[in-house]
Parts: structure tokens; C-alpha cells; sequence
């Protein structure tokens, strides 16, 4: 497989991204991740076209805490593998397990949204022991059923498009028009085709047949959801095309979801972290120390 680096100058024009690069080994790739702060461990999962850059909003209101947001590989300051057949479940799967245990996370408050809760969720329902909370935002957990059209045309898009317009995904699963500069950051990972591979890749391994990569993780992170007896809080938004009603099923599944903090995010799309960020890391705030979110 040919490894390749986003050159640093790429992100230069980003100015409200302000942490400090942290890099750690996967199988010979550099996985890049975000650290800041002390405390409680959160550990927040980005899914696709996006990297660590979508939780900056989360860091003010979360100062208490310990924040840390890799970048999956192939995504923002992580390595690139050049071809999207390179990539899979596993190997994502995989390079996080690889994290938690090189950076020895326990007790950890798991914040996952869109591809983060397949793989964040899927490690979770393997190693439950060492999540002590669970956050969940526009996400689902597939377990073989075939795709709707809907999401056979995306599957297709991404695939075939010559050079996926990353920061124009973003803008267009968004509810609000998002500035030059936030759609450029998106952008900023990926400056040629050559480097897409991982965003190609990830519709498509979305796991629409039973036999299919990730099946069992699925069904496994669900059946631990159902004897969940740790905190958990879902949170969903109001204008994701896809997942907006997909939150009663995460209520009805995971036990310790109290009727009081059923909450709904208005006015934001399917990244609801870039549109509301500040307000959804304010109910976490409130929801680590045990306090009352409404």
C-alpha cells in the first residue's frame, strides 16, 4: 500500500483550530489526535468527510475535562493510504483499539456522530468495560438490511465521482450556510483525488448485507446497549436528511436513557457538532457532573 502525508502547509490557513499535533503508530501509518485538558476522559469520534476539526467548538465548554479527538486514517492530519479498496471496517476498527490501548483510555466518555458510532459503538459493544459514559449523535447501527435508493445513490456518488467535493458534503448535509473558510477546512485534508481513498471508501462500507464487515460488531455494541446500565445521552438533530427520527431507536434500546433528557438539536443538520457545537458541549458539561440538562 503507498502511505502518503497531507503537507502541513495544506492546513495553514486555519485559524480556529489552535491545538497542538499529537501523533501515535498504527501498522507503520502516523494517526494524528487531538489532547487537551485535564480530567474525565472523552473520547469524540468524527465519521465521513470529516477529521478532529469538527469537535473545535466542543473544547471551551469542556475545559473540566480531558478532550481527545483522533483523526481516522485517512482523514484531516492522520495518513493517507492511497485507494479506497485499501480501507475497511478492520482496519479502522482496528487502528482504535490501537489507540485506546497506546494511550491506555479507561473510563472513558465515547461522543460518536455518523461513521465515529459504527466504529466507536462497535468498540464499545467489544470492550464495554472501558467506557464509563456514552454520547450519541446522528448515527445508526446497520446490521446487514439492504440500502434504501437514497442511500444507493450516495453509495454510487461516492464511488464514482471523479474527486469528492469533501467540504461541499459537509455543506450540503448542513442546515445553515457554513463560511468559505469552515468548508475550506474541510477541504484542507485532502488537496488532490489521490488523497479521498478513505472518504470514497466509507459508504460503501456501510454494512448493508449480513455478510458484510462489521455485522457483528453491530449486533454486538447492540446487544450491550440493551443491558446498558451506565449513563447514556442521545442526542440528535432536527434537519439531518438521514438520521433525523432515528433517535427512538436508541431510546427504545439503551435502558438508562432518562425521558427528561430526550433532547432534540434544533436548526442543525447531519454535522450537528459545526452547527451547534457550543450548545451540545454544554449538555455534556452538564451531563458528566450529574446535572439537570433541561
Amino acid at each position: 500500500m503507498e502511505i502518503i502525508k497531507t503537507p502541513k502547509s495544506a492546513f495553514e490557513q486555519i485559524t480556529d483550530y489552535p491545538f497542538k499535533e499529537n501523533y501515535l503508530d498504527f501498522d507503520g501509518m502516523e494517526m494524528h489526535y487531538i489532547d487537551e485538558g485535564k480530567g474525565e476522559t472523552i473520547l469524540a469520534l468524527h465519521g465521513q468527510p470529516t477529521w478532529s476539526y469538527l469537535y473545535r467548538k466542543f473544547m471551551p465548554h469542556l475545559k473540566d475535562h480531558r478532550f481527545i479527538a483522533p483523526d481516522l486514517i485517512g482523514f484531516g492530519k492522520s495518513d493517507k493510504i492511497v485507494g479506497s479498496k485499501n480501507y475497511s471496517y478492520d482496519l479502522h476498527f482496528k487502528s482504535l483499539k490501537n489507540f485506546i490501548d497506546k494511550l491506555d483510555l479507561n473510563d472513558i466518555t465515547l461522543i460518536v456522530q455518523d461513521w465515529g458510532g459504527l466504529l466507536g459503538l462497535g468498540l464499545l459493544g467489544q470492550f464495554p468495560e472501558r467506557f464509563k459514559r456514552v454520547v450519541i449523535l446522528n448515527t445508526f447501527l446497520p446490521i446487514g438490511k439492504p440500502a434504501n435508493f437514497g442511500f444507493k445513490l450516495w453509495q454510487w456518488f461516492a464511488k464514482y465521482h471523479p474527486s469528492i467535493p469533501t467540504g461541499g458534503v459537509v455543506q450540503f448535509a448542513s442546515a445553515s450556510k457554513l463560511s468559505k473558510e469552515v468548508v475550506a477546512a474541510y477541504n484542507a485534508p485532502f488537496p488532490s483525488k489521490k488523497y479521498k481513498g478513505g472518504a470514497k471508501s466509507f459508504p460503501g462500507l456501510v454494512p448493508t448485507d449480513p455478510s458484510h464487515d462489521g455485522v457483528k460488531e453491530m449486533k454486538d455494541a447492540r446487544e450491550i446497549l440493551s443491558k446498558w446500565n451506565k449513563p447514556a445521552l442521545v442526542l440528535f438533530s432536527d434537519k439531518d436528511k438521514v438520521f433525523s427520527g432515528a433517535e427512538n431507536f436508541f431510546y427504545k434500546l439503551i435502558p438508562t436513557i432518562k425521558d427528561d433528557e430526550k433532547i432534540i438539536i434544533k436548526n442543525a443538520g447531519h454535522f450537528l457538532q459545526e452547527e451547534k457545537g457550543e450548545e451540545i458541549a454544554q449538555y455534556i458539561d452538564k451531563f458528566m457532573k450529574g446535572q439537570k440538562l433541561i
